[in-house]
């Protein structure tokens, strides 16, 4: 073999080894920088280490934790920190102030630690806000209750702003509306504790509406073009009118097929509402009663009325966002006891399947019996 051979064969199998190390090398690098992050991600080990305190700001975010930890050498990996945050019970746990952490501590046992249990008053009563219930019938109850009293509900409820509530964006600028909160007053149980006010009672429905009023929901209002304004007020002529699940659905068709030809709603709740001041005290319509002067009243005016008539629930909200699609027009109830109706295509089907009518099928002195 000549000397260059020699040479290039040494050079190769120099050029081999010192791949085969440095492959080796990467690899114990990569392994432990995995091992690590893996231990702070899911590790359940903690030994005794070094006691070392801390101070989070109030206010700061997940990711601003996790970079205080490192900067004090409690964790390594930011982001292993926030991910396991993010998938534990701690989530949105976390709380400001000074925290003696230790070193062999997992970051499971750090989030423990920063989110330490507060004990609360216990709850001295339940405010139950069935669906249906108005601003006003909200007010009467918790004046009954002693929550507060119903001036003071309603002062609360008129002093709530866009920028505390976003959603009142939504209402017409202009909207000659009792209450522009009317709809938002999502109908739930709520504890009353003994530091409760009109104020945070009111922060918290609307906190609530808030929540169910979200993702797949709004997703779905936007696609129809719908304002969550226009889907409250449907909501509620829906809620008013029902009387049974499975006619949710079906009562919401039947608005959108009047509004689609420009047909006038001719719902008794409307009426109903500005009568009787929203406390809805009273169950039969006469024919005075539909001449009552009210934006609200859909006998008078066409479309839907100025605003919600009453705080709807989820199920009816998402009867309007999916309404039943058929030919009805007309509705008119079949059995008092049970609150179903009958519905129809045309007016004088409509007649015909009523015991008693009266113009455009609204009974005398009948309680909200028929559309």
């Amino acid at each position: 073999m000549k000397a260059n051979q020699i040479i290039r064969l040494i050079k190769a199998i120099i050029l081999v080894v010192a791949s085969f190390a440095l492959c080796t090398i990467v690899y114990d690098y990569v392994k432990g920088y995995y091992d690590d992050y893996m231990r702070e991600y899911k590790g359940t080990y903690s030994y005794e280490g070094e006691d070392i305190q801390i101070t989070i700001p109030e206010g700061s975010s997940a990711e601003e934790i996790a970079s205080i930890l490192k900067d004090a050498g409690l964790i390594k990996y930011e982001k292993a920190f926030v991910k396991r945050l993010q998938d534990s019970e701690y989530r949105g746990k976390l709380q400001s102030g000074t925290f003696t952490l230790n070193t062999g501590m997992n970051t499971l046992e750090m989030m423990a630690a920063l989110s330490p249990v507060v004990e609360y008053d216990a709850p001295i009563d339940t405010l139950v806000v069935p669906e249906g219930y108005t601003v006003e019938m909200i007010a009467a109850r918790c004046a009954e209750q002693g929550i507060c009293s119903e001036q003071e509900f309603l002062n609360a409820v008129q002093s709530v702003t866009k920028t505390e509530f976003p959603y009142l964006a939504d209402v017409p600028e202009g909207a000659n509306v009792e209450y522009k909160l009317q709809g938002y007053l999502f109908p739930a149980t709520y504890d009353i504790y003994e530091y409760t006010t009109a104020e945070s009672l009111v922060e918290w429905m609307l906190d609530t509406f808030e929540y169910y009023y979200s993702g797949d929901i709004e997703a779905r209002a936007t696609e129809l073009g719908y304002s969550s304004y226009d889907v409250i007020t449907m909501a509620s002529i829906v809620e008013r009118e029902a009387k049974v699940a499975e006619e949710r659905a079906t009562i919401a068709g039947v608005i959108m097929n009047r509004l689609d030809i420009d047909m006038a709603l001719q719902m008794c709740p409307t009426v109903l509402y500005p009568l009787t001041d929203g406390m809805y005290d009273q169950s039969q319509v006469l024919y005075e009663d539909l001449e009552i002067e009210s934006p609200y009243n859909t006998y008078k005016y066409s479309g839907l009325p100025v605003g919600p008539i009453c705080n709807p629930g989820l199920a009816c909200i998402e009867a309007v966002l999916y309404p039943e699609e058929h030919s009805y027009y007309y509705y008119h109830v079949d059995n008092e006891e049970e609150g179903t109706h009958v519905f129809t295509e045309t007016y004088e089907e409509h007649i015909d399947t009523q015991i008693i009518g009266g113009p455009n099928g609204v009974p005398v002195e009948s309680e909200d019996d028929s559309e």
